[in-house]
């Protein structure tokens, strides 16, 4: 591939660039993350995926959000990623591991269309309701229907990992101005060391739930794959769902799947946006 090319894809409205760590000619700092994802300065993105090596998987991701921090794990983008492999020759075959941050992953890529990858699954993992290992510092060893209280408002939290952190808020209503408010609060809330994603999540039938979205690191978005399956995980735990669950956001519907060991299957589809070159012009500004 060219030097410092890059893709640009969408899955359900959240966009991630895709970089190659062998063709890119720049160290891939904060303020580059920053840049490139400024949708003034640079390209614009919620986020950027770069391709590397593995020694226990077929091929390895790092996932940085765009405030330059490093992402655990991200559906979407893992089916992003898992597109990009698939479409340009890079892994030929259907089926074939990811190493992330926040874990190995196993995808499958279930259709294609003109021969490229259309629908994916990917194994995202077990859901960990372990308080500690999320990370929490409540003292209770599971954060189920925990009170914390933010700006005079009270909010009863469920705390889960799917490779990275999460918080979710049943509601009967939803309001997107009001986890645009508090999102970024609970997010930085001092019992999450590691700051932490938040969802607020409406119950519409036992195969239908309704979720809004406040991304650690990128904020408000319109998707987002590992809230999905953390708020399947909560909701299933609380005997609210069955095993099979559609998850409704504003850029679309994910189908997630939780077994009996709480393992987490995510399907959903992906389409590229564009392909390009970082000009030379771009990348000067953040050397």
């Amino acid at each position: 591939m060219e030097k410092n090319s890059f893709i640009k894809s969408q899955g359900l409205g959240n966009e991630y660039i895709v970089i190659n760590e062998d063709t890119i000619t720049f160290p891939l700092t904060e303020k580059a993350i920053q840049k490139i994802c400024n949708v003034n300065f640079g390209i614009g993105s919620d986020g950027i995926l770069v391709k590397t090596k593995s020694e226990t998987a077929d091929i390895g991701l790092k996932i940085f959000n765009p405030d330059g921090s490093e992402a655990e794990k991200s559906g979407n983008g893992l089916r992003i990623f898992c597109k990009y492999v698939y479409d340009y020759k890079i892994i030929p075959q259907k089926e074939f591991t990811v190493e992330t941050k926040g874990g190995k992953v196993r995808a499958t890529i279930q259709e294609t269309l003109n021969e490229r990858a259309a629908l994916i699954t990917v194994d995202m993992g077990q859901a960990i309701f372990d308080s500690k290992q999320i990370p929490t510092s409540f003292n209770s060893e599971e954060v189920q229907d925990e009170r914390i209280t933010i700006d005079d408002q009270e909010f009863l939290i469920n705390c889960v990992s799917v490779g990275n952190p999460h918080c979710v808020i049943l509601k009967e209503n939803l309001d997107s101005e009001e986890i645009k408010k508090y999102g970024p609060k609970i997010e930085t809330f001092s019992k999450f060391p590691n700051r932490i994603n938040v969802q607020f999540a409406k119950v519409l039938n036992r195969d239908e739930v309704q979720i809004l979205i406040w991304e650690r690191g990128a904020g408000f978005t319109l998707a987002s794959g590992s809230s999905s399956c953390a708020v399947a995980g909560v909701l299933r735990k609380k005997g609210l769902i069955n095993n099979k669950v559609t998850i409704k956001m504003p850029g679309g519907e994910l189908k997630i799947e939780i077994d009996d060991h709480w393992q987490i299957r995510m399907t959903g589809e992906v389409r590229q946006i564009c392909e390009g070159v970082l000009h030379e012009e771009l990348i000067n500004s953040f050397l």
